[in-house]
């Protein structure tokens, strides 16, 4: 089942529209893809992930990582001409084809570090929630609450 249609989803629900359009973007990304460079996802602790992509025959300056709101984008080019290495081979096996790999990031998400070490490309990622969108708790006061205190009162 590599297909999913959210109408159905999207006329019942008010307020959704953005999950609905990553649901439909994320199954168009996957259908364009070859799996080109592999990539792992991982969750270090509870607030911290990396991506590590396979980016053999990449230096960090065929590599770019830029961040546009909430879109992760990974791209890479060689600087190497295929033609002039394409008599020298007899088996190429280490693809070093031009790629781009999105990834739709949650709120909050921020990229911190990118680095290239032993042919794998680690993109550290950390979750930052301000103050102001985390819990807190409510002190509740004893008292009625239709219990208010008039202060002055003139007729008018």
């Amino acid at each position: 089942m590599r297909t999913f249609d959210p109408s159905p989803l999207m006329r019942a629900s008010i307020g959704f529209d953005r999950m609905m359009n990553l649901l439909d973007a994320s199954s168009q990304l996957d259908q364009g893809s070859n799996g080109y460079p592999p990539y792992n996802i991982e969750k270090l602790d509870e607030d911290r992930y990396r991506i590590t992509m396979a980016v053999a025959g990449f230096t960090e300056a065929d590599l770019d990582v830029t961040v546009h709101e909430n879109r992760l984008t990974i791209s890479g080019k060689t600087a190497k001409d295929e033609s002039e290495a394409k008599g020298r081979f007899l088996h190429r096996g280490i693809a070093t084809r031009a790629f781009e790999r999105r990834f739709e990031l949650a709120d909050y998400i921020q990229v911190t570090a990118a680095q290239v070490e032993n042919g794998l490309l680690h993109v550290d990622l950390v979750r930052e929630v301000p103050e102001a969108k985390k819990p807190r708790s409510i002190k509740i006061a004893a008292g009625k609450a239709s219990e208010t205190k008039v202060i002055d009162q003139k007729a008018a």
